[in-house]
């Protein structure tokens, strides 16, 4: 039989083919990284306290993602009047996963450290799919040979304990692990709330050693200009996103849930907004479990928030050169 059917350019919807970030390339070798942002999957869970399942969140936000490959020339967004992610001129590529060594926290996490390392050695920024949020941990020791960063962090939770029974790299130690940094200038706490992972000393640690917190209600009275305007200006900002800054009504597939989080467009604002103030050099956006979430809201959430902060970063970059 002859083949008579014309030749097209394949459609690609999001169920079609191999679940990278958004159905970017795929870089396997990590020498070869030629991109603006390079994204690494960091499936570690080790150090949860609750739940687990984070290590199943690079799968999940990957295959969310596809949703947002568009095949449109990029992403147009009416309200801004801007096309981000220009099929044109992205150059975004995927990585792959860090290997983790089951029940070994030190060596998991050498192995992400690893992976950040060479994205930053190609000059492109790394974006990290987690994992618990002690991957956060990792991440900021790649940056000891990077000017100084400024970290900005959207989470119910402080996670600046010192040390608890012995452990100082589990999820809620990474904000204090930071702050110890000589290259680290500040963090910015935001959506801090409720019942948190660490104690009054904690807070009162964090503020001694430069960072300010805010919970949701406090940035709802500031405003999203109000709480921007605390963020030093100009600074080089890396972006850590515990999934359960959200409210768990649009984020249940988290290991530790905390109510009175914020909406959707709080976070867009005050990312977009952050991206204009000064350069994200870095991300990560941890605690996506996505079996507590069937119907794949979590991930699909995760994946719309890294599309576009991606976006705006680029946008940002490009607007700078």
């Amino acid at each position: 039989m002859t083949d008579t059917a014309p030749q097209k350019p394949r459609l690609n919807l999001p169920f079609v083919g191999i679940c990278t970030f958004g159905k970017y390339p795929y870089v396997a070798d990590w020498d070869a990284i030629d991109a603006d942002v390079a994204v690494l999957g960091a499936p570690f869970d080790f150090g949860a306290q609750y739940r687990s399942g984070a290590r199943m969140g690079p799968r999940a936000i990957r295959e969310a993602s596809t949703l947002f490959s568009f095949g449109l020339g990029g992403a147009y967004d009416h309200e801004d009047d801007v096309t981000y992610l220009p099929e044109t001129t992205t150059r975004i590529v995927d990585i792959g996963d860090a290997d983790i060594i089951h029940t070994n926290t030190v060596d998991s996490h050498a192995n992400i450290e690893f992976g950040v390392r060479k994205i930053l050695a190609a000059g492109a920024i790394p974006v990290v799919l987690g994992g618990d949020h002690s991957v956060n941990i990792p991440c900021i020791n790649a940056f000891d040979d990077q000017e100084p960063i400024h970290i900005v962090q959207i989470d119910a939770h402080l996670d600046f304990v010192d040390e608890r029974h012995g452990v100082r790299f589990g999820h809620g130690n990474p904000m204090r692990r930071a702050a110890e940094k000589t290259y680290v200038t500040g963090l910015s706490q935001i959506g801090i709330r409720n019942v948190s992972s660490t104690a009054k000393e904690g807070y009162e640690a964090a503020r001694a050693m430069g960072s300010d917190i805010q919970s949701v209600r406090q940035v709802r009275a500031l405003g999203i200009d109000g709480m921007l305007a605390r963020i030093p200006q100009g600074a080089r900002y890396y972006v850590t996103i515990d999934i359960d800054g959200f409210d768990p009504s649009i984020a249940p597939g988290t290991g530790t849930p905390s109510h009175g989080g914020f909406d959707y467009y709080e976070v867009l604002e005050l990312l977009a907004g952050l991206a204009k103030r000064g350069p994200i050099v870095g991300v990560d956006l941890v605690e996506v479990a996505p079996d507590y979430d069937p119907a794949g809201n979590t991930s699909t959430l995760a994946a719309q928030v890294l599309m576009n902060l991606i976006g705006r970063i680029l946008h940002a970059k490009q607007g700078a050169t």
